[in-house]
């Protein structure tokens, strides 16, 4: 097969071409001894047959794409091993980013980088450039970048920033798939609760009502059931607001639907807020309340914390300095404004272990391991040890909220259906009964 290759020789020009090989190792064996090392190879169409290579088929045209677009998670982990194996073998960061750019398979990423590295060429840090495209690189990703910056241990922070990218994506998977048949149960749940509340129950009512009979009463829940049921079909709410009833069409509208379109356009609403800095502030208070949430959060935020801040520290960064960078790294907003403070105590002449001690969200640990380490001055040796525990433990809770998941959510569904059918058969079983009884 024909394969392209893009490779960097020993004075650390990147050298790009073709060559015809049989697999992609026998290029790179024969690029090793011409003294290339390797960075990427594609292959391109088959000389004999002109037919596409396996290899090509996952290989998209180059059009520019939508630099605001999302980017494939594993597209994000190449890219980010790639430019830190490149910036590591001393190739300039323009240049790094000029060639993956040529290289990437994502439309998006390919013009967010052209962009990017226009704006490095005018001397623009690359942290400020991949701010611009929030959608590609988030919050947590341009502050490892600044703090790789900061610090000069760039190529560093990308190989972290690679294995983070895949932990979150690993964990989000794990928890998708753990959740994907009970969603699709819930969905058909609620599809069809609606469906009886809307075109079942309300044929069902007199019927119901008659075998019941005046001195057998309905069960508390079916009558609840019943009165839910006439509630969702009347279009009372409408009738009360006065430019909305004079509309004929919206004057029939049931209070489902409308209810419906006002938790659409609500929900809306609140994405947008959640994006303001009031509004990503009061959603990240609001995870360190939940339960099982704030556990997870708390744990992911120590484990970069302490990564980060040790890198940082290990690169001769100032205290002041790589609280400012490792705040914003962290991904929580409440947490960056507590880190915030201790910065502020930590200028005021007091020790770093001090201020956390006093903290509402990082454990006792955490102040104990960073005395000890201000006393020995290991401060980052300390830190990397609190980092690998924690992300340690953040994975073994991640596979056992997993587990559990899916027999939970299916235990609930499996309640809310009994009842329903409780509350539609037990009255026809009743009267049925009390019939067959009388007559």
């Amino acid at each position: 097969m024909l394969l392209a290759y893009k490779a960097i020789n020993k004075d650390g020009a990147v050298v790009t071409g073709t060559a015809q090989a049989t697999d992609r190792d026998e290029l790179i064996r024969s690029l090793r001894s011409q003294n290339l090392r390797p960075v990427t190879i594609t292959a391109t169409r088959s000389v004999k047959s002109g037919s596409a290579s396996f290899w090509s088929l996952s290989v998209k045209s180059n059009k520019d794409g939508n630099p605001n677009g999302k980017v494939n998670q594993q597209d994000l982990v190449i890219f980010t091993r790639q430019l830190s194996t490149m910036i590591s073998a001393g190739v300039p960061i323009v240049r790094s980013l000029s060639a993956l750019q040529g290289d990437s398979e994502s439309p998006a990423l390919r013009a967010a980088l052209a962009s990017i590295t226009k704006d490095v060429e005018s001397g623009k840090p690359m942290a400020d450039a991949m701010a611009k495209y929030p959608r590609i690189f988030n919050d947590v990703y341009v502050n490892m970048v600044r703090a790789g910056e900061a610090g000069g241990i760039v190529d560093d922070i990308l190989k972290r920033l690679a294995i983070q990218v895949e932990l979150d994506a690993s964990t989000r998977k794990k928890i998708k798939s753990a959740m994907m048949y009970p969603m699709v149960i819930m969905i058909v749940t609620v599809i069809a609760f609606f469906g009886i509340m809307l075109f079942v129950m309300p044929k069902l009512t007199g019927v119901l009502q008659s075998l019941a009979g005046p001195d057998h009463p309905l069960p508390i829940y079916t009558r609840v059931l019943m009165g839910f049921s006439h509630w969702c079909v009347d279009a009372s709410i409408i009738r009360h607001i006065p430019l909305l009833s004079a509309v004929p069409i919206l004057n029939k509208l049931p209070n489902l639907l409308l209810l419906a379109a006002i938790a659409g356009v609500g929900v809306w609403y609140g994405l947008k807020y959640i994006k303001t800095p009031r509004g990503k502030y009061q959603f990240h208070a609001l995870l360190l309340r939940l339960p099982i949430v704030k556990t997870v959060i708390l744990k992911l935020a120590v484990a970069r914390f302490a990564r980060t801040f040790a890198s940082l520290m290990g690169s001769g960064v100032g205290v002041l300095d790589a609280l400012s960078v490792t705040g914003g790294a962290i991904g929580n907003k409440v947490i960056e404004e507590e880190l915030a403070h201790a910065a502020e105590e930590v200028k005021a002449g007091k020790p770093l272990s001090d201020p956390i001690s006093k903290s509402q969200h990082f454990p006792p640990i955490v102040s104990q391991m960073l005395l000890v380490g201000e006393e020995t001055g290991q401060i980052d040796t300390v830190l990397v040890k609190i980092a690998d525990f924690y992300e340690e433990e953040v994975a073994v809770m991640v596979d056992g909220l997993a587990a559990i998941i899916e027999p939970v959510v299916i235990v609930i569904l499996g309640a809310a259906v009994g009842l329903i059918a409780a509350s539609v058969m037990g009255p026809i079983a009743n009267g049925a009964s009390n019939i067959s009884a009388t007559s």
